[in-house]
This record gives C-alpha cells, structure tokens and sequence, in this order.
C-alpha cells in the first residue's frame, strides 16, 4: 500500500472478486485508521523473556510464536533459504495459535521472493491478494499484510528470513519495524550459529572419513600416551577395536626398547616450537598386536598439537613386514626374469630340432611319450651332439615347462663336493 501526504488507499469492496470498474476506492485519513496497539517494552520482553534461554530449533519455536503474540499478527516464520532449488524451509511456522510442521514452498510469486531477491526489508500493508493474486498461500489463508527481512551471514549470502503475516492491515509503524529488525538480527545470529555447526560437523565427518580410510595406522595419545583413538588401519594392525583400547598406554602395544624412545621423543617434541612439532623416528618402533601376537618392525612418525591447552600426539605406523616380504618377492622375481631372459639369449633361433632320419623320428617319439611324466630320464650321447638341446625340449613338453630348467655341468663337481653341491650342508661340516 503506498501513502500520499499522510493518507492511506483503501480498498473496501470484496477482495479480489470485483472487477476494476466495481472496486470502490476512496482516501482515507491514515489517522482514522487503527493503529497496531504495541507497547514496545511489553513487547521486547515478551520475545525476550520466551527466547533468552532457547538455542537451535527451540529458539525458532519461541521467537515466532512469542513475535506473533507481540505484534498481534495470525502468524510467523523463519526460514533457511536453499538458493539451489530457490526454496524456503521453515525452521518453525506459528500460525493462528499453533506450530506448522514441515512447512516449505517455491518463493516464486511470493512476497518472501522479493525478500530475498531485494535482501532488505519488505512491507505489504494491505491488499497482498492484488499484489500475488495467483498465490496459493496468500489467497488459501485470506492473507492482507506481509512483513519480511532476510536474514544474512557474515559474507553477505542469504541465509533465510524473518515474516509477520496477517488477515488484517498492518500499517507502517517505526516501532513495529524497529521491533521487528531487533529479532531478524536476533534471528540471523542463531541462523549463523546452526550455519557453522553444519559446517563443523562436515568437516568434523570429511576428516574422521580421510583418517579411516587411510592405509596407515593413526594412532592419537593424550599427555599421557594413553590411546584417545585409532583409525580402521590402526584397529586392523593391532587387531583390536578403538573402544577396547581407549585409555591404555599404548607403551603396552610397543617392545620395551621402543616404548622407552617414544616416550623420550614425545618430552623432545614438547621442548620444540609451536609449528615444528613434528620428527621420522629413524628406524621405526618394534610393536605387537593386542592379542600376543608376533611382533612386527613398523615405519613410525610422531607430531604433537594441543588443543585448548592440552597436548595430543598423532603416531603413524607403517609394518614394514609386508613391505620387506613384497620386497623379497620382487628381489626373487627380478633374479628368475633375469635367469629366464638368459635362457632365451641362448635358445635363440634353436627352439626346433630338424631332422627326418629314422633314428631322429624314433628319439623324438620316446621324448613325446616321456614328456608328460614324472619319470627320471637319462640322454647319452658324444659331445656336441645335442644332449642339452633334447633335455630342454622334454622340459618345454611337461607339466613343469613354467618353472625354470636348471643345469649343472656334473663332469666339473668333484665326487665328495656331490652331496653338498645338491643337497647343501651346514656350515663348519667340511672342517
């Protein structure tokens, strides 16, 4: 409703059921209009007194319903906004005496669009239907008269907003609309503070799944070296759960020698700056799990932070006993790939034997025959004349053609060194 010199434009035929030539309007002196009989310090301490010891959603609760009783209006609301989808959910909706459950709508053609969209205060004094006569809502709850404010966080964005809604005119008054700002800012701070919670709680939630999920073992101790927690690496490795253990010292988990060092390098950590409180402890620490099991030598760093004054350490084992057994397997694959490559250099070009002679054809049946088995088989023959090159075809037709074919030149190794050369011996046993 706009105001002219102090007079206010009012409608008095039906709403929004006449057509223009039937709707009657005449000017009126804004004086004889009633005005909203407030007291404002009957109100703040109304919405004072019913909000001052709520936080969260209970806070939302009696801001709207002590605002309505306030200001003598049929309803209130404070929403989050939710940009994406261009919505408003309400925190808590109080309507004609009572809450509104899960209350949400499309701010399209609503006035609570122009809220937002303008980020400042909004004021239908009267008539809301001609302004959004395709609105459910304004048109459902005969709605007159709308008072909104955005409620911002500190970077500016629009968290939300604050309305007044009512059947009836509700004239521009500066005391309603002081009134009114204290609580949207009221409203706006619980906002932010809900706002920083969610965010702490999802980096509280990204961080706890970065740490579980690493490969490493994350233990935290307290002032103490007592465990506070262990990551799903740490409960793997020690084979125990972080609940089992919280509390004992994880000195227990570790070999005398290398719980000593921790607990030195833990007081040679204290003594350094804030910021460099962070060491690799050369040559790891020897630990056990929980269970008694063996021992096993692991990679180890250690840092130290505080929080509100006091001290935590963060270890991270590595076993190095899967890594030294990966270790050893590539070392020995690496030795046979080299081994076979070797044959390969000297096989080259002489995978075949040629030759169709009868005496040839009959050699070549009995290594088929005897091939698949586990028969031992012995070659003779003058020198030169291809024994190892039958040898390494027998082997290339049986079930053992992927292991490696190993030869030993037999006319070199002494008779008394036999035994040993094939079947080792211990040290000292020649002496």
């Amino acid at each position: 409703m706009n105001r002219w010199s102090g007079y206010l434009l009012r409608e008095f035929a039906p709403q929004c059921q006449a057509t223009p030539s039937q709707r009657i309007v005449r000017m009126i002196d804004i004086d004889s209009i009633p005005m909203l009989d407030l007291d404002e310090d009957v109100a703040l301490r109304t919405i004072l007194e019913g909000t001052a010891t709520q936080t969260g959603e209970r806070f939302f609760f009696a801001l709207v319903e002590n605002l309505a009783k306030a200001l003598g209006t049929h309803g209130a609301m404070v929403t989050r906004y939710w940009p994406q989808k261009r919505q408003l959910e309400a925190l808590s909706f109080w309507l004609d005496g009572n809450r509104v459950p899960e209350f949400s709508f499309d701010i399209t053609g609503t006035p609570c669009e122009r809220v937002i969209e303008s980020r400042r205060l909004i004021h239908f004094q009267d008539r809301l239907i001609e302004f959004f006569p395709e609105n459910p809502n304004v048109r459902g709850l005969g709605l007159a008269s709308y008072l909104g404010m955005p409620l911002e966080d500190v970077d500016g964005s629009i968290l939300g907003h604050l309305a007044v809604i009512d059947r009836r005119p509700l004239p521009e008054a500066a005391r309603v609309l002081a009134l009114f700002r204290i609580f949207a800012t009221r409203a706006a701070a619980e906002l932010q503070r809900l706002q920083r919670d969610i965010e702490i709680r999802e980096r509280e939630e990204k961080l706890g799944r970065l740490v579980d999920s690493a490969m490493d073992a994350i233990i935290e101790l307290d002032h103490a070296n007592r465990v506070t927690r262990l990551n799903a690496a740490a409960e793997k490795i020690f084979r125990c759960t972080s609940e089992a253990v919280v509390g004992d010292v994880f000195g227990n988990f570790l070999a005398a020698e290398s719980a000593a060092r921790l607990s030195a390098l833990v007081q040679q950590l204290s003594a350094l700056p804030e910021g460099q409180r962070y060491l690799w402890i050369p040559g790891g620490l020897t630990a056990h799990p929980a269970d008694g099991g063996h021992a096993f030598q692991a990679e180890a760093t250690l840092s130290q932070f505080e929080v509100r004054g006091h001290r935590f350490c963060t270890l991270i084992l590595r076993n190095v006993n899967d890594r030294l057994e990966a270790e050893r397997k590539i070392q020995s694959l690496t030795v046979q790939a080299e081994y076979l490559r070797e044959e390969i250099r000297e096989l080259h070009n002489s995978g075949q034997i040629l030759g169709r002679s009868p005496s040839l054809e009959a050699v070549l049946r009995d290594m088929e025959q005897v091939a698949p088995t586990g028969a031992t088989v012995l070659i003779l023959g003058e020198t030169g004349v291809g024994k190892e090159l039958l040898a390494r075809a027998i082997h290339g037709a049986s079930p053992r053609r992927d292991r490696p074919l190993i030869k030993v030149n037999c006319a070199a190794i002494p008779a008394n060194l036999i035994e040993s050369e094939f079947f080792g011996h211990e040290k000292g046993a020649f002496t």
